[in-house]
């Protein structure tokens, strides 16, 4: 059974860091490329990093980048998200997921998925 749990989200102010952690469990994880998503209230989810199977290569959306960093530890079988100079617009629910082999941000093409962890910036 495969299971991604995120953990690590809270209330932050504008500005502020948080660092988003995914452990994963029943899969072999280095063959899966994972992805950091985010939904917000009324919103499509939609991509914010991924990073490949060995961690050689990241993807980011522009509206992260320069700002969040997407990490791995293929034997911890972790992927962490570091998120620097938060703002509001960054509230959402942030979700881990993984896709075998490929290199795929879209978020219907991912092969699972994690609950969720609320992320909330105030300004």
């Amino acid at each position: 059974q495969v299971q991604l749990v995120e953990s690590g989200g809270g209330l932050v102010e504008a500005g502020d860091s948080l660092r988003l952690s995914c452990a994963a469990s029943g899969l072999t994880f280095h063959w899966y490329t994972m992805s950091w998503f985010r939904q917000a209230p009324g919103k499509e989810r939609e991509f914010v990093a991924l990073i490949t199977r060995s961690g050689g290569s990241t993807v980011y959306a522009d509206s992260v980048k320069g700002r969040f960093t997407i990490s791995r530890d293929n034997a911890k079988n972790t992927v962490s998200l570091q998120m620097n100079s938060l703002k509001p617009e960054d509230t959402a629910v942030y979700y881990c997921a993984s896709k075998m082999m490929a290199v795929d941000h879209d978020p219907r093409s991912q092969d699972y998925w994690g609950q969720g962890t609320q992320v909330t910036v105030s300004s």
